[in-house]
C-alpha cells in the first residue's frame, strides 16, 4: 500500500510546483506591469490564498511549491502597497464637498 507513496507525493509535488509556478509568473507579471493597481479584494484573496499554499506545502514536505507561494506572496505585497499608494492618491484627487 505505501509502495506507490512515494511516487504519489512526487506527481503532487511536481504539480503544486507548476501551480505556483503559474501563480508567480502572473503576479510577477503584474508587478513589472507598472500601471497595474490590483483591486483590494485581488490583494487579499491573492494573499490569503498563496499564504495556505506556503503552510499546506510545509506541512507536506514540498519546500519548492512553498518557495514558490513565498515568492508570489512577495509579489502580491509589491502590489498591495502599489493599491495603497493609489487609493490613497485618488482620495486626495476628489473633489471635497464643505
Amino acid at each position: 500500500m505505501l509502495r506507490g507513496f512515494g511516487q504519489t507525493a512526487a506527481a503532487v509535488s511536481f504539480l503544486l510546483s507548476v501551480t505556483f509556478a503559474c501563480g508567480v509568473l502572473i503576479a510577477a507579471a503584474h508587478v513589472v506591469n507598472q500601471r497595474f493597481v490590483a483591486p483590494v479584494y485581488d490583494v487579499v484573496a491573492n494573499l490569503t490564498a498563496f499564504g495556505c499554499a506556503v503552510g499546506a506545502s510545509v506541512l507536506l514536505g514540498h519546500p519548492v511549491p512553498a518557495i514558490l507561494s513565498g515568492v508570489a506572496i512577495l509579489c502580491w505585497l509589491v502590489l498591495a502597497r502599489r493599491t495603497v499608494l493609489d487609493r490613497r492618491e485618488r482620495r486626495g484627487e476628489e473633489p471635497r464637498s464643505d
